[in-house]
C-alpha cells in the first residue's frame, strides 16, 4: 500500500443550494490496471472486482483480483456491441451498451449470457440501489429500472446548484446515494437519487497519471464494501487508486 496522501479539491466558486463540496481525496493505495482496458464500469462484490470495458470489437466483461489487478476471467462482447456500465444483482450481472440499445444479463459465476433486453436511448453507467437499478444515458437524467426485467420504472433530473447536470457517466450506488463520473471531467459527484440534487463534488484531476493522454478520461468508480473507501481509475490508465472521498 502507498503512503497516505491528501490532495486538495478546490472549488472555483462558493457553492450554493444543497451542494456540500468534498474537501479532498485521500489516496490509500494503488493497484496495477491493464492499460488495454477502456474502462466503462467497475464494481467490487464479494472480493471480486468486475470491470466492463468498451469500444466496438474490443468490449469485454472481466473478473479481476482486487489485490493485484490481475484479470482472472474475461468474456468478449460480439461486434458491433459497445460495452458500457455493469452491476451485480444476486447471481446475475447486467451489462449495458452505448448506442446499441441492448442490456445483457450474465451468469455471475461463468459470465455467460443468460438473456438480452432492449431499451430506448443510450446506455452509459449502471448501479444497483436496493431494489432498483439506476442508469445514466449521458443526459441530465437518471433512469430507474427493474433489476429483473430491466423495465424503466421512473426518472429523476440531476441538478448541481439548481442547474441540470449533463454527461453523467459511470455510476456507483452506495448508502442510498449515487456517485457518478462526469464524462471528460476529472470529477465525481454525489447525487441524492430521490431529489436529483448533487450533494458534493470532488476533483480527482491530481490522480491523473502524467503520461496518460487527455482523451483517456477518468472513468470507473467502485465502493469498497464495509468501508468509506472507493476504487477509481480511468480509460487505459495503468493504475487503480484506492481512495477516500471525504477527507477532512
Amino acid at each position: 500500500m502507498a503512503s497516505v496522501l491528501v490532495l486538495s479539491a478546490a472549488c472555483t466558486s462558493p457553492p450554493s443550494g444543497p451542494e456540500q463540496p468534498v474537501k479532498g481525496v485521500e489516496v490509500l493505495g494503488t493497484i496495477p490496471h491493464d492499460t488495454s482496458a477502456f474502462t466503462q464500469g467497475l464494481e467490487l462484490v464479494d472480493g471480486v472486482l468486475y470491470e466492463g470495458t468498451g469500444l466496438a470489437g474490443q468490449s469485454t466483461l472481466r473478473r479481476l483480483d482486487p489485490a493485484t489487478g490481475e484479470v482472472r476471467q474475461q468474456v468478449e462482447l460480439p461486434s458491433p456491441l459497445f460495452g458500457e456500465g455493469v452491476t451485480v444483482v444476486g447471481d446475475r450481472i447486467w451489462q449495458i451498451t452505448w448506442q446499441n440499445g441492448i442490456a445483457i444479463q450474465r451468469d455471475r459465476g461463468t459470465l455467460e449470457e443468460v438473456k438480452r433486453v432492449t431499451y430506448d436511448g443510450e446506455g452509459w453507467g449502471l448501479c444497483r440501489d436496493g431494489g432498483r437499478l439506476v442508469m445514466s444515458d449521458g443526459t441530465e437524467e437518471l433512469r430507474f429500472r427493474d433489476p429483473e426485467t430491466f423495465a424503466e420504472t421512473g426518472r429523476v433530473t440531476v441538478r448541481r446548484n439548481g442547474i441540470p447536470l449533463v454527461r453523467i457517466n459511470e455510476l456507483e450506488c452506495v448508502g442510498g446515494q449515487v456517485w457518478a463520473n462526469l464524462w471528460q471531467l476529472d470529477e465525481v459527484v454525489k447525487i441524492d437519487p430521490g431529489t436529483g440534487d448533487v450533494l458534493a463534488t470532488v476533483d480527482l484531476s491530481s490522480l491523473r497519471p502524467a503520461d496518460v493522454p487527455k482523451d483517456n478520461v477518468l472513468n470507473g468508480i467502485a465502493a469498497v464494501p464495509g468501508t468509506d473507501e472507493f476504487l477509481v481509475t480511468g480509460k487505459n490508465w495503468p493504475t487503480i487508486f484506492r481512495v477516500r472521498l471525504n477527507a477532512k
